[in-house]
Formats: structure tokens, C-alpha cells, sequence
């Protein structure tokens, strides 16, 4: 097994090829390139996302319908659930990245964010990640959300709270969509390593393909 690469190895031409820089404020327009570009992982995920959006679309129709007939329970909790979305559940997503980022060994994480554009990020300084130890980042919220999510509809499935889970996990996994598309850059090269780093200075993550 090759060894993990330095920074300077990865800034090594002969060793390394940079194939990517991305600004932090653009980190958007770059996702969005590689939903475009990729045919191997996001038609899958689009298909699971159509499918939890129809159904949110589905649940939020009847808190509506049952609100109309008297009964605001149901459209309260799913108003409620949105706002812990898009507040609490923020944070406690890129918490959960920064977690994953200490268990793989990083020394240390920090968090930033650009509100004005709704990103938020959690990295670790110069730290080097290689496929396996970016999809544990990547997909850790993603699971750790699901999964509660999941507990909480079995558990309150049969009240009114059942809807407060249904919205958390529907627009939970809008919100991975980022990390989903930043996975399938480590499978645009099969037959190479391919690693990234954040730099927090230049505001900047680098991702690097070995070269054959």
C-alpha cells in the first residue's frame, strides 16, 4: 500500500497533477459542475432525492389540508421542523463533519461559513484526506441524521410528531447533496489516488490525482 502523500509531494509535478482549485464562495458553482458531470452516483441520488421530495411534498399538502379542517398540529410541527433545519440542524451537520474530520485524524477542525451565500463548512488546516478517509467526512452526517430520522418515524410514527422527522430527513438530505457531489470526484480517476486538502488562508481546498 502507497504511503499518504506530503503537501509537498502533492505539489510535486512529477508526482502529483492538481486538477482542481476551489474557492470557498464558489464552492456552489463547483458542486454544481460535478452534478452535471458525473453519471455514475448522482443519478442514483437524484432518483432517491426525487423520491423523498415527492414525499415531503406529499405530508406538507396534508398538514395544509388537515390545518384547513381544523386540526394545526400537523402544519405547526412541520413549520417547526423546517426552521430547526435550516438553524439547528445546520450546525449540528457540519458538527458531525468535524467529528468525522478529529476521527480521521486531523489535529485540528474549525468552522466557518459565508451567510449571505448559506455555506458552511467544517476543515482542518492543510490536513490530507485520500477517498476512503473523505467519504467517512462526507457521508457522516448523511447517516447519522438518516438514521435518527428513520428512530424517530418508527418510534412517534402513529402522532402528530411523526412529521417533525419526515421534514428533518427530507430536507436533510437536500443539504448532502454538496458531499454526495464532492464524492465523485475521487471516482472521476479509478485506476489513481486522488487526495485534497483545505487550505484556510487562501480559502481554498486543492484536490490532487497521482500520476501514473
Amino acid at each position: 500500500m502507497k504511503s499518504k502523500p506530503t503537501i509537498q509531494d502533492l505539489n510535486d509535478p512529477e508526482k502529483f497533477e492538481l486538477f482542481a482549485s476551489v474557492d470557498q464562495s464558489r464552492i456552489k458553482e463547483f458542486v454544481l459542475r460535478q452534478v452535471m458531470s458525473d453519471k455514475k452516483i448522482i443519478p442514483f441520488y437524484m432518483v432517491y432525492q426525487t423520491l423523498l421530495f415527492l414525499s415531503g411534498i406529499f405530508f406538507f399538502t396534508r398538514a395544509i389540508m388537515l390545518a384547513y379542517k381544523g386540526n394545526f398540529m400537523y402544519l405547526l410541527i412541520t413549520i417547526g421542523a423546517v426552521l430547526f433545519s435550516m438553524t439547528f440542524l445546520v450546525a449540528f451537520h457540519e458538527l458531525l463533519h468535524g467529528i468525522a474530520l478529529k476521527l480521521t485524524g486531523a489535529p485540528k477542525v474549525t468552522f466557518g461559513g459565508i451567510l449571505k451565500k448559506f455555506i458552511f463548512f467544517a476543515e482542518a488546516e492543510n490536513f490530507i484526506l485520500g477517498k476512503s478517509s473523505f467519504l467517512f467526512v462526507a457521508f457522516t452526517p448523511f447517516v447519522v441524521v438518516q438514521l435518527i430520522t428513520i428512530l424517530g418515524i418508527i418510534i412517534w410514527y402513529s402522532v402528530p410528531f411523526l412529521y417533525f422527522f419526515l421534514t428533518v430527513m427530507v430536507i436533510h438530505s437536500f443539504f448532502c447533496s454538496g458531499d454526495v457531489a464532492l464524492v465523485t470526484i475521487f471516482y472521476r480517476f479509478p485506476e489513481r489516488d486522488t487526495f485534497t486538502y483545505d487550505n484556510s488562508t487562501e480559502k481554498k481546498s486543492f484536490y490532487f490525482v497521482r500520476k501514473l
